[in-house]
């Protein structure tokens, strides 16, 4: 099964976070974008990724915009990768047999996907990748009407791209 690609509609689903409350997508599209990161706990690349996916959260999730950590682990375990590399959005759980990833063909974690809220998918990117987060920032800014502060700041030693 292929990625979901850019300019697609994003499969539809449903999925509970880690405290039980289910999370809609097509809700959530109705009150703005949406940024899902898929990821599993033990992977390096996720643990790098996700400290520069919650600054974006602290960018924008006063202005209506939504980000979603997607965990192909249980609660127990995807609670303490939360605490561990300070995640504050909500971890939503795709529990085996990994439906929603299936859904949107992943091949790897940490992917994202960037939705606009007519449901298209805007942005996609594997791995860790420096341009598509600053790209995945100039268009949540955009929607939001925004100047936000630096993604990176140089004293973070980011490289361009860590496969995942």
């Amino acid at each position: 099964m292929s990625t979901v690609k850019v300019g697609q509609k994003a499969p539809q689903f449903e999925l509970a976070s880690m405290d039980g409350n289910k999370h809609g997508l097509e809700e959530a599209l109705a009150r703005g974008p949406v940024l899902l990161a898929f990821f599993k706990v033990e992977c390096p690349t996720c643990q790098y990724t996700f400290p520069f996916v919650e600054r974006l959260y602290q960018q924008f999730h006063a202005l209506g915009v939504q980000i979603w950590g997607i965990a192909q682990d249980n609660v127990r375990d995807s609670r303490q990768f939360a605490k561990e590399y300070g995640v504050t959005f909500p971890v939503l759980i795709d529990d085996y047999p990994y439906n929603v990833s299936r859904a949107y063909g992943l091949n790897y974690v940490p992917t994202l996907f960037l939705i606009d809220p007519d449901g298209h998918v805007k942005v996609v990117s594997e791995g860790f990748a420096k341009a598509d987060l600053l790209e995945i920032q100039k268009l949540l800014a955009k929607h939001s009407s925004v100047t936000p502060p630096a993604l990176f700041h140089a004293c973070d030693g980011v490289p361009e791209f860590k496969p995942g």
